[in-house]
Order: C-alpha cells, then structure tokens, then sequence
C-alpha cells in the first residue's frame, strides 16, 4: 500500500508528468527512426553522433545558452559535415565516423575541464536527466515527432524503397540522395533532443534496441516499424518509473527496460526469423 501510495505521489509532481510525457515521446521517435536506421545501416552514425553531442553541449554552456538549443543546429551541421566527408572521402564510413566522434569527444572534455559553473554536471550529460525537462523541451519534442511523421508518411512508398533496395529505389525514380540527406538529417534532431532522456552514452542504444527488438517479431514492414515505436514509448515510461520509484539514474533505467523488450522478443522470435 505504501509503495502505492509513494507512486500515486511521484506521478502527481508536476515534474514527473513532464519527464513522462517527454520520454513516451522521445521513445516513440527513438523507434520511430531507430526502425529505418538499422535497416540502412546508420546503427553506428547514432552513436557517433551522440558521442559528439558533448562538444555542442559544451558549446551551449560556454556560450551560457540552452544547451538543448545549441546541440539541435550542431547536430544538423555534424550530419551535413559527415555525409559531405563521406562522399569526398575513400576512407571506410565506420572508421570516418571514429574519427570524427573520438575527435569531438576529446575536445569536449578537454573545454569542459575549464568549466566551473555549470550546475548540470557530467553524470547528468553522459547517462541523461530527463526528470528535469522543461516544457521548451516537450514543444520541440512534439515538433519533431509530427515533423517526423508528417515527413515519413508523405512519402512512405520512396522511404520503403529505399530502406529495403536503393538500387531499385533509384530505378522508380527515387530521388534517393535527397532523400538519405534529409533523413540523416532528422535522425541527427532526434538524437539531439533524446540526449536529454538517456545521455551522451547510452543514446545508440536507445534508437537502435527497439528497432531491433521489432525485427526479431515482425513479418510486414509497417508492423515493424509501428512495433519499433511503441516498443521504444512503452520503456521509456516503464524505465521513468523505475527510475522515480527507486531513485535511480533514469537513462540507465530506460535502456534496461528496452533491453528486457529486445529479450522478449529473443524468445519469442520464430527460429527461422533468427536463422
């Protein structure tokens, strides 16, 4: 009854309505967008991007601005910067993409050795606080979420092509570069605001463990991507709650959560999806 109780209060704090609004959210588009990168092999540009993501939030707080704000325009700018050394370079993407995110993240820390005021502290940067969102936060999530499902759904038939057979997604006409830049671009915002839930650390796990999850149960393409999504809103909300309850670090707790999904599926995946 106690723990009933103790709960029934926890969801009644205004700041804990935010942090579950924003996390069914951020979950939702982390699958939404997780479904697509992993079928295109973009896993690792989230990673890559969210450990970057320290040198734009560093920038934020040197510049004394939001560092939420900062870190959109410098995901966009690191997406546009990669996929231009991508197509200019002969060098492996993976290993670009090490160069690039290795080299952003040394910097950061080295800035953020000089930084003495700010009251966020590491922790919070690298495995998320998302109990302090703010209602900015929640519009640009909500922006987002129907920016992406308002571009996704438009063009849903170029999107499936693409993900599933460039070259003969190129052969209907598909504009495909257009369509790769635009997209990167978006996983790029997506990231960006996610990082606030689960931090620099963990915000690869948090796109891709979903989509995963999904794959492993799913036949037919919209199931799949409909499963990735409301896999990935599901644990957001469950890993708050377990976050609130036992006072623990709430980006950990999210990726456990989706973590015990990915194992569910595991289980319940027919043997010849896994073969």
């Amino acid at each position: 009854m106690n723990d009933g109780v103790a709960l029934a209060e926890l969801l009644a704090l205004p700041f804990m309505q935010r942090a579950l609004i924003g996390g069914l959210l951020t979950g939702a588009l982390g699958g939404l967008l997780g479904s697509f990168a992993v079928l295109r092999q973009l896993s690792f540009f989230s990673d890559a991007l969210g450990h970057s993501a320290l040198l734009g939030i560093t920038l934020g707080i040197l510049l004394g601005l939001n560092p939420t704000l900062v870190l959109i325009p410098f995901a966009v700018l690191f997406a546009l910067v990669v996929s231009r050394l991508v197509e200019r370079s002969q060098l492996p993407t993976d290993a670009l993409l090490n160069i690039v995110y290795s080299s952003s993240l040394a910097i950061a820390v080295v800035a953020l050795s000089f930084v003495r005021s700010y009251k966020g502290g590491i922790h919070q940067l690298l495995f998320g606080d998302i109990l302090g969102i703010s209602w900015l936060d929640l519009g640009l999530i909500v922006a987002l979420l129907l920016t992406a499902v308002g571009y996704l759904g438009l063009t849903r038939r170029d999107q499936i092509l693409l993900t599933l057979d460039e070259p003969l997604a190129l052969s209907r006409g598909v504009a495909v570069p257009l369509h790769r830049l635009l997209f990167i671009v978006l996983l790029a915002v997506v990231v960006a605001i996610s990082i606030k839930a689960v931090g620099v650390l963990l915000i690869s796990a948090f796109v891709v463990i979903p989509a995963c999850a999904s794959r492993l149960v799913s036949v037919q393409f919209n199931v799949y991507v409909a499963l990735a999504a409301g896999l990935g809103a599901i644990c957001a909300v469950l890993g708050l709650l377990l976050s609130g309850s036992l006072n623990l670090p709430s980006g950990p707790c999210v990726v456990l959560m989706q973590l015990v999904g990915f194992l569910m599926a595991l289980a319940l995946a027919p043997r010849q999806r896994l073969a």
